[in-house]
């Protein structure tokens, strides 16, 4: 993420929080294709064939960031962090959806149903989400670590600067965060 103290696409958040639409438009056209950058990245990790192409995540995603409060979004990287949380939460519910047609129509998706340790990429995908919203609630700043390190694509030291917190203590967090999740993922599904 190249962009150091105020640069245009911060300059043009704080425009479009003072309400200039011209701005907001300018900002769409710089921040799509580094967006659609993040949309791969996630899908990448996704099964193959999956039916969510880049442009579609990028479009739902665009759709819910722009009904954000811009006064909310302090710069570039809090406005790509926030993209990659919103773009997870999508891909989030099109699993379930889809968990939820293939278990049988519009009964809750439950991960993990089936024999023990058969899981579907879907199920695995429920439930990392299931234990990344866990650990969100317990550690919030060691979740918000690892979400902007494997899904938001940051550096280490974009997050530490994001999160005003030094390079070690990012990499300490997130070997922990990684650990704990791991726990968390082992608990939700103990004999896969």
């Amino acid at each position: 993420m190249p962009e150091d103290g105020k640069g245009e696409v911060t300059q043009l958040l704080e425009r479009w929080s003072r309400g200039d639409r011209a701005a907001f438009e300018t900002m769409a056209e710089i921040v799509q294709r580094e967006l659609r950058q993040i949309a791969e990245a996630y899908l990448r990790r996704e099964r193959p064939g999956h039916t969510l192409q880049p442009t579609a995540l990028v479009n739902e995603a665009w759709l819910r960031l722009v009904r954000q409060d811009p006064v909310s979004i302090q710069n570039r990287k809090h406005f790509f962090a926030l993209a990659a949380h919103i773009m997870r939460n999508v891909l989030t519910g099109h699993a379930r959806t889809r968990h939820a047609i293939t278990r049988g129509g519009d009964r809750p998706a439950s991960p993990i149903e089936g024999e023990p340790g058969h899981f579907s990429r879907i199920e695995e995908f429920l439930i990392l989400d299931e234990a990344l919203t866990k650990l969100a609630g317990q550690r919030p700043r060691i979740a918000e670590i690892l979400e902007l390190r494997y899904f938001g694509g940051l550096t280490v030291e974009d997050v530490g600067e994001l999160l005003d917190v030094s390079i070690a203590t990012v990499s300490r967090e997130q070997r922990l965060a990684e650990a704990l999740l791991n726990q968390l993922m082992s608990e939700t599904c103990p004999n896969g």
